[in-house]
């Protein structure tokens, strides 16, 4: 059994009942007890004493164990858990794949540590990204799509008893258990891919429950020789990016006991969010096309693939509910929205995202920052500048789950709610904040004069009839090139004065269009840009684009019930745009721009819709940060 030399600044007290070591803070105050053993000192303190294989915490932080980073010493097992429902319909509860990967001291020793787990529906693999089997986008607006083909079965990836090795590295050495779980549908594991419903809730909670001795875990999928988890202290902090990271939300809203934190990176929180925007059709940025049913078959990879999932979900509940006509929030995406399943959660959560994120895009974490405030759930969010994806740096999460999974009073919940990398800078290096929005973000109502085919102006005094400007939908432009045209009917634009200062925007902007189409039915477009456009190599759209958002003008009175248009009425609906965090630099323009389809993002229909806009009826409210806008 190998040793490590840890410092000391006294005796490292050992509760011999318990099995549990304190040690005595620089204020004389001892550190909450624990179930896993753990040694806790300050670097201040001289090297004095060695202990044996437990986890270290250092200034609040775990520490990597020597003993625990030889992979040969690891011991590594899978099984199926029972869950307690039946997906596919063969009258057993389905039984999920799951992998552990623990230090061999949790076997030699009588060892018990707390868990990292990460739940997917992509450890074996996928039916590739090819856009064949998507949805056709070139579709009239309130018409029956055409239908679209299905991929071949997907071979699945990895052999037992692995399913992943995304966070082994990452974490046993600092005295966590890893363990992985592919989602139903998945891998080896039972049921039916449903695609956000409580199945993928009650999935991963099976696995905690197993964890903690109140769920049945087995050596086979079908037989009845139990496996227990004897090695851990039952504490379970969940992590994951994009769907991996959708899950341990997911898990959360169950309320299931032992699930004490998660760390959940771009996670996709509702359905509708994802794939509608405001009562209109929408994609996730570089997916056109997708919806549902495609990620249905997209991650369907289990081997023992049944008809039963394909008609009963994907041909039948999907079909029936995932509506690419009218684009309403219905029981369908409601079944979806994890926001309809909040009461029980109480797991602490470390939420990260991007502002750039036109995939899963941001929103679908701040709607959740907001009901965790309300609910006095512990709360730290990382916001980044990037795209897609992007942990919070390693030293965040490490302190978050030495503080809930160890129980190690590190005082991480007095740290700054919110921690925002600036532009230009390194994404490991955010700057603190005391929460986000920014609490000193003030409302600044901006209205329109007219300027087509131009660009107008924004003001922040309400100018007198101002009367009415048009434009023609065309989707072959994108919203990049309607922004930098100087003249063009395909878009109306409108312009703050040239800045003199840096403008600071922090929260969500909020638009109020008052609109009239020539057909019964228009795609309703919304970007704030920074202008002159910076098109160098070294720049992204980051720098351009500032927040956007898209609407159906016939869902003006409710998600749930679009009304076809009458041509020629005036219809006025306020909606919100992405929330953001963005310092637009001294000599830009702000810039308000309105058309109709977004040729990356909605339906595509035929081009020569008019959109005729009423200045005097449409506002934005941009959420500012000191002075900046005149």
């Amino acid at each position: 059994m190998k040793k490590i030399t840890i410092v000391l600044f006294m005796m490292v007290l050992v509760f011999s009942v318990q099995g549990e070591i304190f040690a005595q803070k620089k204020n004389k105050k001892a550190e909450a007890p624990v179930k896993a053993p753990v040694a806790v000192k300050t670097e201040t303190q001289p090297q004095e004493q060695t202990v044996t294989t437990v986890p270290v915490i250092v200034n609040g932080e775990a520490q990597k164990i020597p003993a625990f980073e030889n992979a040969n010493d690891w011991i590594r097992e899978d099984l199926w858990v029972e869950a307690e429902f039946d997906t596919d319909g063969d009258g057993r509860r389905d039984r999920m794949h799951v992998d552990v990967t623990r230090p061999g001291q949790t076997e030699t020793e009588g060892l018990k540590l707390p868990v990292v787990y990460e739940s997917s529906p992509y450890f074996a693999g996928t039916a590739g990204d090819s856009r064949e089997y998507f949805w056709d986008v070139r579709q009239e607006l309130n018409t029956v799509p055409n239908p679209h083909i299905h991929p071949p079965q997907i071979k699945r990836m990895g052999e037992r008893p692995v399913i992943s090795n995304s966070q082994v590295k990452a974490w046993l050495p600092y005295g966590f258990i890893v363990v992985h779980s592919s989602a139903p549908g998945t891998g080896l594991s039972q049921g039916c891919p449903t695609i956000g419903t409580r199945i993928e809730a009650l999935a991963p909670k099976a696995v905690i429950d197993w964890l903690n001795g109140r769920a049945k875990g087995f050596t086979t999928p079908d037989g009845n020789e139990e496996v227990k988890a004897y090695w851990t202290t039952g504490k379970v902090g969940m992590i994951g990016t994009s769907y991996n990271g959708t899950i341990p939300f997911a898990a959360a809203t169950t309320g299931v006991e032992g699930l004490e934190a998660i760390i959940p990176v771009a996670p996709n929180t509702s359905y509708y969010h994802y794939y509608r925007s405001n009562g209109l059709v929408r994609s996730p940025g570089g997916y056109l096309g997708e919806d549902v049913d495609v990620l249905y078959d997209f991650i369907f990879s289990n081997p023992d693939r049944c008809a039963y999932c394909d008609s009963v979900v994907r041909d039948g509940e999907m079909a029936a509910g995932q509506d690419r006509i009218t684009g309403d929030y219905n029981e369908f995406w409601a079944k979806r929205d994890l926001m309809n399943y909040m009461k029980p959660f109480r797991a602490a959560t470390l939420m990260a995202h991007a502002f750039n994120d036109w995939n899963v895009v941001p929103s679908h974490s701040y709607r959740f920052i907001r009901k965790l405030k309300e609910m006095g759930v512990p709360l730290q969010i990382y916001y980044h500048q990037g795209s897609h994806g992007g942990e919070p740096p390693f030293k965040m999460m490490n302190r978050w789950f030495t503080r809930y999974l160890f129980g190690v009073e590190n005082g991480v919940e007095n740290d700054p709610r919110a921690w925002i990398v600036r532009e230009k800078a390194d994404r490991l290096s955010p700057t603190p904040y005391a929460d986000y929005p920014n609490p000193d973000a003030r409302p600044l109502k901006l209205f329109l004069k007219p300027g087509a085919p131009g660009a107008g102006s924004l003001v922040t005094e309400k100018p007198a009839k101002q009367g009415t400007e048009m434009l023609v939908d065309n989707f072959s432009f994108p919203g990049s090139t309607l922004a930098q045209a100087e003249y063009t009917n395909h878009r109306l634009l409108y312009l703050t004065p040239v800045l003199t200062e840096p403008a600071h925007i922090s929260g969500v902007v909020t638009v109020k269009v008052k609109a009239a189409s020539s057909k019964p039915a228009v795609n309703l477009s919304v970007w704030l840009v920074a202008l002159p456009w910076t098109a160098s190599r070294q720049m992204s759209l980051s720098d351009n684009i500032i927040t956007r958002g898209w609407a159906d003008l016939q869902n003006y009175r409710s998600m749930t019930k679009s009304e076809p248009l009458v041509p020629g009425r005036f219809y006025e609906m306020s909606f919100e745009l992405e929330p953001d965090d963005h310092i637009i630099p001294a000599g830009k323009q702000i810039g308000l721009m309105i058309f109709s389809s977004d040729k990356e993002f909605t339906l595509q229909p035929m081009p020569g819709t008019e959109l005729t806009v009423d200045l005097d009826g449409t506002e934005v409210t941009i959420p500012v940060v000191g002075g900046g806008i005149k």
